[in-house]
């Protein structure tokens, strides 16, 4: 599929879906949990999906209505389970369901497709083998398999993908001893900082450095049932801000929690720095487009997810704009710093790729162009976001892509007057 975008007018609300961060994390506490937890406006797309596979292959009882998921935890005792588990092109589902599949004593193998099978694993698996875990893979990537069970001890781990942390924090406090952790140059602290947040409210009884670089947590603890709600997801706001910014639109997004952990609701910050005027009320948050663009220069080490996007901005921002220290970008889905410049520069944005970012030198606007969406949600949509304010039609291959964290992406933009329009290629 792909989708055709064309300048537009926009104007109007928009209520975007559940955090996806949030729900993977809800998922993996309610499969471990012992009792029945029930999580309230989930985000329902191709990675959670993937998620409640895998709690259904750990022996979950999984129960899907529209506004909420019931889950059936299996109290920490895992289901053998002789087939691969696939997690399609979840990165996040991967990272945390091997570490939890590692408590028990029978091996659990893990699969995704061709873009899953690019990302990293090593730091985890050498992690979990610190911790007595037997591990293969395919060169530290998927395929791979683990046997345990998790004894605890002490370990390193490499923090360039704070899901590698992420993932043995939900693990340790199930092991049978304690566990050690000691992290080297951790990126995207935020996340961290949501998973730190279901533990406390899961009460486990853990210590940790005020950078978040060592930790100890006791073992032989569990995890309760639950019932909470899903907040929204600030990466997915991400994309009607920049629309609202670079199509001088007036939006309304509904239903955002400021006080909540995601380190992306910086970039309304970020965006306000642009020139971008961003209201708060009391049920709503507003975002008018100014009639130009400033550039600005911005440390995305926390907030990776919304490189695609503000790339986007910074192209039609006046003047030379950078995004740094964000080295991580380059090992998510895809290389999105690589794929960022490419696809942009076939709409004739000035361009220079850094190791950890980028420099765009904007003002110059952008032409439609035929992109290619790498298979990337995010990349999907930020490019279909430039089709809003560029010179003709852009045509955006790979849409199918964006339901992996926003299913409803073409519908809700063309509520709010985006020409967007999605078909079959010949």
């Amino acid at each position: 599929m792909r989708i055709i975008s064309e300048k537009s007018a926009l104007g109007g609300e928009i209520c975007v879906p559940g955090s996806k961060s949030h729900s993977i994390r809800a998922v993996a506490v309610a499969t471990m949990a012992e009792g029945s937890s029930t999580i309230v406006n989930p985000l329902s797309s191709g990675d959670t999906l993937s998620s409640l596979a895998a709690s259904e292959a750990f022996g979950a009882e999984v129960r899907k209505k529209n506004d909420f998921w019931r889950i059936k935890g299996v109290g920490g005792k895992l289901r053998p389970c002789a087939k691969t588990i696939d997690l399609g092109n979840s990165g996040t589902s991967l990272r945390i369901f091997t570490a939890l599949a590692s408590l028990a004593d029978t091996a659990y193998s893990f699969d995704g497709d061709s873009s899953l099978r690019t990302r990293e694993m090593k730091p985890l698996l050498d992690s979990l083998r610190d911790l007595g875990v037997e591990t293969s893979s395919a060169g530290g990537k998927c395929p791979l398999s683990v046997r345990g069970p998790l004894k605890g001890g002490q370990t390193s781990i490499e923090g360039n993908s704070s899901q590698f942390v992420t993932a043995l924090l939900f693990a340790a406090p199930l092991a049978k001893g304690g566990t050690g952790i000691e992290v080297t140059r951790l990126n995207e602290k935020p996340y961290v900082e949501i998973t730190l947040d279901w533990l406390r409210k899961q009460e486990i009884e853990m210590e940790f450095s005020q950078d978040l670089s060592s930790y100890r947590i006791k073992g032989g603890q569990a995890y309760k049932p639950f019932e909470l709600p899903i907040p929204a997801d600030f990466s997915t706001a991400t994309f009607p801000l920049v629309a609202a910014a670079i199509a001088g639109g007036e939006l309304r997004i509904r239903n955002l929690d400021f006080n909540d952990r995601q380190g992306d609701k910086e970039i309304f910050a970020t965006i306000a720095k642009m020139g971008v005027e961003v209201e708060k009320g009391p049920e709503w948050t507003l975002a008018r487009g100014p009639k130009r663009l400033k550039a600005i220069s911005v440390d995305l080490n926390s907030t990776p997810d919304a490189l695609p996007a503000l790339a986007v901005a910074m192209c039609f921002a006046e003047g030379r704009s950078e995004i740094l220290n964000v080295p991580q970008a380059r090992i998510k889905e895809t290389d999105r710093i690589a794929c960022m410049a490419r696809e942009l520069r076939k709409m004739g944005a000035d361009i220079e790729e850094l190791p950890d970012g980028m420099i765009i030198n904007g003002g110059r606007g952008l032409k439609g162009a035929l992109l290619d969406g790498h298979g990337d949600h995010r990349i999907v949509m930020a490019l279909a976001i430039a089709g809003l304010a560029a010179e003709g039609r852009t045509i955006v291959d790979g849409s199918e892509a964006a339901a992996v964290t926003y299913p409803g992406f073409i519908r809700d933009f063309a509520r709010l007057g985006a020409r967007f329009k999605e078909e079959y290629p010949l």
